[in-house]
This record gives C-alpha cells, structure tokens and sequence, in this order.
C-alpha cells in the first residue's frame, strides 16, 4: 500500500513551543514559560491507547502521530517541545520523538502523547 502524503490531510492547526531561557535576575539562566516558535497545518493520527498505572492511580494516555510539512524551523523540534492545539488550547501534546521518515526533509513525523505533564 502507497503511503501517499498530501496537504488534504493537514485539517489541524498546531502551535510548536519549547521553554524560554530566562534570568533569574542573579545571573543565572534558567527555564521559563513555553513560547510558541512556529505554526503549522498537521494530520493528527491517534494511536492505540493505554492507561499506565502512576502513584497507584489510573491515568489515561492518548498517543498521536504528528504529521507535517518539513521546513527548517520544523527540524529543530525535540522531545523538550510541545504542541498546542490552536483552535482548543487546552489540548496539549507532550513530543517525545521526531522522525524525517523518507529522508527527503519533505515531511516529518512526530511522536506525541495527551494526557501526560508536559
């Protein structure tokens, strides 16, 4: 089967955010809030779910594939970042790996869990 790869799929907004590096005032650098640093139209593909056991409590986790179009700001994405939802910011996706699954830079795919603390 064909994996065939379109812009007719990109049905979703995402905003891309890693930690600001701030002054903690005494010289220090340290993490601050996440800052949005691209935009981009993306496929989300929900994958199989689970519930792992944390603390003795049940926890829903919902993984997804991030597929979007490659660009030079996309490349630099890491398992320090996170997704938002632009239309519903209250969905938010912790990225735990980023993949160029053709070697092209044309697409990438991304691995992302909701329900976990980002």
């Amino acid at each position: 089967m064909t994996d065939t790869r379109g812009a007719g799929k990109l049905r979703q907004k995402l905003l891309f955010q890693r930690r600001a590096i701030v002054d903690d005032g005494m010289g220090n650098e340290q993490s601050g809030d996440f800052a949005t640093i691209f935009t981009a139209a993306a496929e989300l593909i929900p994958l199989k779910g689970g519930e792992p056991v944390l603390a003795a409590r049940l926890s829903g986790v919902q993984p997804f594939i991030i597929k979007i179009r490659g660009c030079s700001a996309a490349r630099g994405v890491t398992p320090a970042w996170r997704a938002v939802d632009a239309r519903n910011p209250a969905k938010l996706f912790n990225i735990t790996a980023a993949v160029d699954p053709d070697n092209k830079n044309a697409w990438l795919d991304i691995m992302a869990t909701q329900g976990v603390a980002t």
